[in-house]
């Protein structure tokens, strides 16, 4: 088959970088087009990002060559690409305005938060909420789109929606959760933290992280209604951390029902043999088996069980009860891919397998 031609914008950052790796020798998508800011755009992307290329593999040869495009001058993206992902790192309302002046033309898949809450926005795990894809016509209607925006959510709560998400589509209803976050450092991008911040230390704040935490699930649980995306009611309290680990974000969950508890066998029977669409139309980078249950006692652990299946699977385990809740447990998934470029790659397979990408 003739290969989709996509462009990454940002893709000097950690992300677009993480992007450009995992995009390599894709079956359907091909990197096209690069963009970045004014002060990388001219430059060949070798030389752009020398001395910041921060993946373990090497640059793509595809993509050394390519001179890189200013993000702010959508010309060359029209003429060179179908679609982009969006790996933009600027202010949010200046994201929000770039982005839609993109999807007046073509389609974006991003990764930026702004437009997580706009709420014609498909906020998307696409093993939980495919069918938030339906409200893309409303919202192409609304703003007179050529092409549309769908995002993914924040990279933390990856690992707890897929879980918790699977025992909402088997019929159980999911009140309260409480959830207490141990997130990687490549979560905060280049450079990051400082070391003498993190060495034998955990730093008990994240900006803005225990917000989205505790609000984004809502909309990715909930329904299409009135032309829009109408948020799920779930009382949810994040406590999030930064701790020495380099890839995977962990996450202490307790849970209570809302209705009857299944038994704790039922829940991680749930769980293994938990399939979606992605599954079902078997997409390139969706993982055979998108949630593992460890019963060993003392897994998951970041180390051994990131990188199952790409970094694409959510790792589950210490299934218990709960003395306050129902049931507690612990989950992780691999934040810069699974969190990051992978899960957007898997949206815009989706996309693509259900006609919205031409």
């Amino acid at each position: 088959m003739e290969k989709i031609k996509v462009g990454v914008l940002g893709s000097t950052g950690m992300v677009g970088q993480n992007y450009l790796c995992l995009l390599e020798n894709h079956p359907w998508f091909e990197v096209s087009y690069v963009a970045a800011s004014p002060q990388s755009a001219g430059k060949k992307y070798e030389q752009a990002v020398e001395k910041r290329w921060h993946m373990q593999n090497d640059i793509p040869s595809s993509i050394k060559e390519l001179v890189v495009g200013d993000a702010n001058s959508l010309e060359r993206a029209l003429n060179e690409c179908s679609f982009v992902f969006s790996a933009l790192e600027m202010d949010k309302e200046k994201i929000k305005k770039l982005e839609s002046r993109y999807a007046k033309h073509i389609p974006v898949v991003s990764n930026a938060s702004a437009h997580r809450w706009t709420n014609d926005v498909p906020m998307l795990i696409p093993e939980i909420n495919p069918e938030h894809l339906d409200i893309i016509k409303e919202q192409q209607k609304k703003h007179k789109f050529k092409g549309f925006i769908v995002v993914k959510p924040n990279c933390t709560l990856q690992s707890y929606t897929i879980p918790v998400g699977a025992l909402i589509k088997s019929g159980y209803e999911v009140n309260k959760l409480v959830v207490t976050t141990m997130q990687a450092l490549s979560g905060a991008g280049y450079p990051g933290v400082s070391s003498l911040d993190i060495i034998d230390n955990i730093v008990p704040y994240i900006s803005g992280e225990e917000e989205k935490n505790e609000q984004e699930p809502l909309k990715i649980f909930g329904k299409i209604e009135d032309r829009k995306i109408v948020p799920k009611r779930i009382d949810i309290s994040c406590h999030c951390n930064r701790v020495p680990v380099v890839d995977g974000h962990t996450a202490c969950v307790s849970l209570q029902f809302g209705n009857k508890m299944p038994e704790l066998e039922e829940i991680i029977q749930i769980w293994n043999n938990f399939k979606s669409v992605p599954q079902e139309l078997e997409l390139p980078t969706a993982p055979k088996q998108p949630i593992v249950y460890r019963a060993e006692i003392d897994r998951p652990q970041p180390i051994k069980d990131r990188d199952i299946e790409r970094g694409m699977v959510v790792s589950v385990g210490r299934l218990r009860e709960c003395n306050i809740f129902d049931i507690r447990f612990v989950a992780l998934s691999h934040n810069t891919i699974r969190g990051a470029a992978g899960g957007a790659i898997l949206t815009a397979e989706l996309l693509y397998a259900k006609g919205y990408l031409k």
